[in-house]
C-alpha cells in the first residue's frame, strides 16, 4: 500500500510540473518566437494591456548581429556556466533526479531524514520538489531577462478611436521611422487573432502559412507536430478580445512593423486521441495577455510575425 501510495505521488509531482507545459499548449506554445526586425531582441515598450513588459526571444532565425542597432552594443548572451550551463546544471538536474528517484523508491528527499516518513511527509517532500523546480526555472528566466525599455502607452486598441503610432523611446536606428497605424490595421489585428486561433484549432496549416510569416508557420507546425507525437491536439474556442493597445510600430528597409499587446479570454483545451481533456475545460474560460508583432511589406497584407509572452 505505502509503495502504491508513493508511486502515485510520484506521478503527481511529475504531473505538477509538466502540467505549465499543458496549459501553453495554444498557438505560440506559451513561448516568446518569431522575429520583430532589427528590434527582434529589444522587448517592446510596457503598456496598460501588459504592464509586465515581454519576454526576449526564445526561439528566432534572426541572427542577433543583424537585428543590434547600428552603434549600439549587442545584448549581453548568458553565460555558458549559468544556473542551468555546464557543471551547475548537471549538479541541480542530477538533485532534481536523485530526489525524485528517492520519492519513488520509499527514501524520501533528504534520504535520511525519518522524521518525514508516511504519505503525509511523502506528499511534503513532493511539493518541495515542485517548489524548488519551479522557483529554478523562474530564476533562470529573469536572469535572462533584459531591461524594459519606454514607457506605458496611453492608446488603446479600439474601433471608434482615432489613433497614431508613437515612435520608439531610446533612440531608434536610423534606417526605421516611426509608422501611423489606422483603426482598419486594428481592425485586421483584431481579426488576425480570431483566425490564427481558429485555423490552429482546426490544424489547417495552409491557412496559417497565409496569416503568418514562414518562420511563424514553421513554428506552428513544429508545435503541432510536438503535439501529435503526446498523441494531443490543442483547441481554442470562443477567443474575445478584452483589451489591446499599441506598444511601437515603424518602418524599415520598406518593412512595416506593428506590435500590438492584447489581452484576451478562450476556452482552451488539450485532448488526446480519445477526445478526452487532459487539460483546461470546455465549460471554463481562461485569460491570456500576449505581445503580437505583425509584418507588412509595401501594399502586402499583414502577417503575423512573433508571439512574446509577458515577462
Amino acid at each position: 500500500m505505502r509503495g502504491r501510495a508513493r508511486l502515485l505521488a510520484g506521478l503527481a509531482a511529475l504531473a505538477l510540473i509538466l502540467g505549465p507545459a499543458l496549459a501553453e499548449a495554444r498557438p505560440g506554445g506559451g513561448s516568446s518566437s518569431g522575429s520583430r526586425g532589427s528590434r527582434t531582441y529589444s522587448p517592446p515598450p510596457v503598456t496598460r494591456t501588459a504592464p509586465e513588459g515581454a519576454r526576449p526571444m526564445e526561439r528566432t532565425t534572426t541572427p542577433q548581429q543583424q537585428a543590434a542597432r547600428p552603434g549600439m552594443a549587442a545584448p549581453a548572451q548568458p553565460a555558458r556556466g549559468g544556473l542551468f550551463g555546464g557543471f551547475g546544471g548537471a549538479m541541480l538536474g542530477g538533485l532534481i533526479g536523485v530526489g525524485l528517484g528517492g520519492l519513488l523508491f520509499g527514501n524520501g528527499l533528504f534520504g535520511g531524514i525519518s522524521g518525514l516518513g508516511g504519505v503525509l511527509g511523502l506528499l511534503i517532500q513532493v511539493a518541495l520538489v515542485v517548489l524548488l523546480v519551479r522557483f529554478a526555472m523562474k530564476l533562470f528566466r529573469n536572469r535572462q531577462q533584459p531591461a524594459m525599455a519606454g514607457g506605458p502607452n496611453p492608446n488603446a486598441m479600439q474601433r471608434d478611436m482615432q489613433q497614431e503610432a508613437r515612435p520608439a523611446m531610446g533612440g531608434a536606428a536610423p534606417r526605421t521611422q516611426p509608422l501611423q497605424v489606422t483603426p482598419q490595421d486594428f481592425n485586421a489585428f483584431e481579426s488576425m487573432l480570431y483566425d490564427v486561433n481558429a485555423a490552429w484549432s482546426r490544424r489547417d496549416e495552409a491557412t496559417l502559412q497565409r496569416l503568418a510569416t514562414p518562420e511563424m508557420a514553421g513554428f506552428f507546425a513544429q508545435d503541432l507536430r510536438d503535439l501529435d507525437a503526446r498523441g494531443w491536439r490543442n483547441e481554442t474556442r470562443d477567443v474575445k478580445l478584452e483589451q489591446g493597445d499599441l506598444a511601437e510600430a515603424w518602418s524599415e528597409n520598406g518593412v512595416d512593423f506593428a506590435t500590438v499587446a492584447m489581452r484576451f479570454s478562450l476556452i482552451d483545451i488539450t485532448l488526446d486521441n480519445q477526445g478526452r481533456v487532459v487539460e483546461g475545460s470546455p465549460d471554463r474560460r481562461s485569460q491570456a495577455v500576449e505581445h503580437w508583432t505583425f509584418r507588412r511589406q509595401g501594399q502586402g497584407a499583414w502577417q503575423l510575425s512573433a508571439i512574446q509572452q509577458p515577462g
